[in-house]
């Protein structure tokens, strides 16, 4: 990765804060970084807390990058990536874009392909997040190194051989979070119906999920160890597994996620055909 990295936003939102955020002053310096967003207050906030330079329009800023990270929604993206195409010369594009294919973006860049596809989760907006990356052929090694750095800024990161393995990168940790979420918000209304305030159920549950969490992430046990360690024979744990097991639980969360991956598949060919 080159020593001196000059990096382009086009887009300032969310994920591109986060991004800036973890890059700012240890991948690139905040001065090195350019954002272009149609948004005056995003831009305003960006350059006050990170110090970047900022834009309403492309300029020839975007044409001194090393790397133009396109973090703006998917139905906005072709229009962006044929702005973009005056100012290409050989930078890495690094797409945050959920959905959007790399076929895709290269046909609609008249067949550019130093692109890598990303795909980030929300828990990246507190630097904890986890993204499933691939690149095009055309990515040099360098650029993967950059690709990496930049999304290693908000978390761990795992490389693909296959574009089609992001779908699957999408139902399990894109959309995992949500799934997470469901099962807190289940467990906190079992203790409220068992007699626990809501603030209580709230603490309990939160602090439950982070310290197993933890505690699987620092074991060598695989996580079927530590279950069964939990569950001793006819006592607490067993009876509400066995609730899980009688109700085909895991078999319906293996379910839940190949429908997002179908989905993610899905909505992949839409975002290509209606950009057409």
């Amino acid at each position: 990765m080159k020593t001196v990295l000059k990096a382009g936003f086009i887009g300032g939102g969310n994920m591109a804060s986060a991004l800036i955020g973890g890059m700012a002053g240890k991948v690139t310096a905040d001065s090195h970084i350019h954002v272009v967003d149609l948004n005056p207050d995003a831009l305003a906030s960006l350059a006050s807390r990170f110090g970047v330079t900022t834009s309403s329009a492309m300029d020839t800023r975007l044409t001194e990058c090393d790397v133009l990270v396109l973090a703006v929604k998917p139905q906005q993206i072709r229009e962006v990536v044929t702005s973009l195409l005056p100012h290409i010369r050989e930078q890495l594009i690094l797409s945050v874009a959920a959905g959007i294919r790399t076929t895709d973006l290269s046909r609609w860049m008249q067949g550019y392909g130093r692109i890598v596809r990303t795909m980030p989760n929300t828990p990246s907006l507190i630097g904890q997040g986890v993204t499933g990356l691939f690149a095009m052929d055309g990515v040099t090694p360098e650029q993967k190194q950059t690709a990496q750095a930049i999304m290693q800024a908000v978390g761990m990161t795992l490389w693909v051989d296959s574009e089609n393995l992001l779908d699957t990168v999408t139902a399990i940790s894109g959309s995992g979070p949500a799934y997470v979420f469901y099962f807190i918000e289940a467990l906190q209304e079992a203790g409220k119906a068992l007699g626990l305030s809501e603030n209580q159920a709230a603490q309990l549950a939160l602090a439950t999920f982070r310290g197993a969490s933890e505690l699987a992430v620092q074991s060598t046990d695989p996580v079927s160890v530590l279950r069964e360690k939990v569950t001793s024979p006819g006592g607490t744990t067993f009876a509400a597994l066995s609730v899980m097991a009688e109700s085909g639980l895991k078999d319906r969360i293996i379910a839940a996620a190949k429908a997002a991956a179908a989905r993610s598949v899905e909505l992949g060919e839409e975002f290509g055909k209606n950009a057409d």
